[in-house]
This record gives C-alpha cells, sequence and structure tokens, in this order.
C-alpha cells in the first residue's frame, strides 16, 4: 500500500524481474498505469506485467478511486500524483532506471507525470487521448455519461469498484498533446490500434506531433484498445524498446 503526496492510499504490487540480473541495483523498474474503471488485479493487466517482467521489476497499482485504493477518480488529473508514488516506490526498491507504460487514461497520465514531475527515463502511452472531453465514439459517449451523470457514477461504483468525484475540473489539466512535448529529453513512444473503438488514430498522431526528439509512433494493425486488447506479442515489444532506450 503506496501513500501519495496528497494522503491517497494506493493499492500496489510488485513483480520483480525475471532475470535477476537486471532486478533491483541498478535495473530498470517499469510502472504500469491502467485505464479507467481498471485494475492491476485484473487478467489482462496481470498478463501485461507478467510479460514486462521479462524485461525489468514492474511496480503495477490502481489509480485512487479504483478497486482496493482510496480516495476518488478524477479522470486524468490528481492521478499524477498516483504515479509519483509508483515512481517513487520503484527507486526506493532500488531500480536505477524507470519507465512509465500508461494505458487509455493511464497514458495520458504517463505524459503528464514525466511533462510536470520530470524524473523518469522513458514513457509508453498506448491508446491514450491526446486532448480531454473527446465525445467522437460512442464507447466515450458513454465514459462521458459515467463520469458526469449520478446515475453514471452509481453504475460504475456498482460494476467497476470505480468511485469518480464530482464536479469539474478546477482548473483544467494541461491535455496531454501538449504536456507530449514537455516529455523530452525522456524518449515517448506512442502505441494505437487502428481498430481503437474509443479514441481514432487522429489522437495518436496528435500525442506524436506534440512532442519532441527522441519520440516514436507505431500505428498497429488491427489493434483495439487498451490492456484488454494487447498482444503478448504487442507487449513483449515494448520491453525491447523500454530495454534499448534505457540500456
Amino acid at each position: 500500500m503506496l501513500r501519495t503526496d496528497d494522503g491517497v492510499r494506493i493499492d500496489a504490487a510488485h513483480t520483480p524481474p525475471v532475470d535477476a540480473g537486471s532486478g533491483p541495483g541498478g535495473g530498470t523498474g517499469i510502472v504500469v498505469a491502467h485505464g479507467f474503471t481498471g485494475s492491476w488485479r485484473e487478467r489482462a493487466a496481470r498478463r501485461i506485467v507478467h510479460v514486462l517482467s521479462r524485461y525489468g521489476g514492474v511496480v503495477a497499482f490502481d489509480f485512487r478511486g479504483h478497486g482496493r485504493s482510496g480516495g476518488e477518480s478524477t479522470v486524468g488529473d490528481l492521478e499524477i500524483l498516483d504515479v509519483a508514488a509508483a515512481v517513487r516506490h520503484a527507486r526506493i526498491v532500488g531500480y536505477s532506471r524507470i519507465a512509465v507504460v500508461g494505458f487509455s487514461m493511464g497514458a495520458a497520465v504517463a505524459v503528464r507525470h514525466a511533462a510536470l514531475h520530470r524524473g523518469v527515463d522513458a514513457v509508453v502511452a498506448v491508446s491514450g487521448p491526446a486532448r480531454w472531453y473527446y465525445r467522437g465514439t460512442k464507447p466515450m459517449r458513454q465514459v462521458h455519461w459515467a463520469i458526469e451523470q449520478p446515475m453514471g457514477r452509481l453504475a460504475a461504483r456498482m460494476a467497476k469498484r470505480t468511485r469518480i468525484a464530482r464536479g469539474r475540473w478546477d482548473p483544467i489539466p494541461m491535455p496531454p498533446h501538449e504536456a507530449a512535448g514537455l516529455v523530452s529529453p525522456a524518449p515517448l513512444l506512442v502505441v494505437h490500434g487502428d481498430r481503437d473503438a474509443f479514441f481514432p488514430l487522429e489522437h495518436a498522431h496528435q500525442l506524436y506531433a506534440g512532442a519532441r526528439e527522441p519520440r516514436e509512433l507505431w500505428v498497429e494493425p488491427g489493434y483495439g484498445h487498451a490492456e484488454t486488447a494487447a498482444t503478448p506479442d504487442l507487449i513483449h515489444r515494448i520491453g525491447k524498446w523500454i530495454t534499448t532506450n534505457l540500456s
């Protein structure tokens, strides 16, 4: 159980690396940030952690308002403090090089954390939005209903164990495509599927365009959205990218 700078308790797990030579004391640590209504305890997330543990030790956690973590979800705003707590724990464990891999909402948070808090060595944004308030797809209109309407928040709490804060952002957080420009000199990898039902490819291109070198964009044929659609092959390639960029 981690604690954020604003006092929220965060449920987390540390998976040591499969290769002891890349473990604490000088190796690579990978922080995994899940998507909205997700959890590190879900099968898809655990599968991702298992694969990434071949490339470094993994710290996975539940964002505030999700699963067994405390607090309420602010859907991408204060969640940068949750990532900061996980990164800090990875440093305490002994990892000297830290990569953050975020999915969907977690991708937006990972980019904003790297831009505003610094202190990470690489960022991977998978299926992430480039801007806020996007309602151009049916799934995103459903997400906004869950966030904005009392019945939607109740449904999210009952069905997904996700507690969502009421009210609007004040101030509105820096959008991910602007934050992407502040990630450098850490390398940024943007990964997006051409069958993403939540965010079309324009979001990936906007994130990539907003970033500075070093940066990469992978458009994945047939890939849907976030953790549930991620294949072991894709996660292995992300792990290899992390290894290459942190070596």
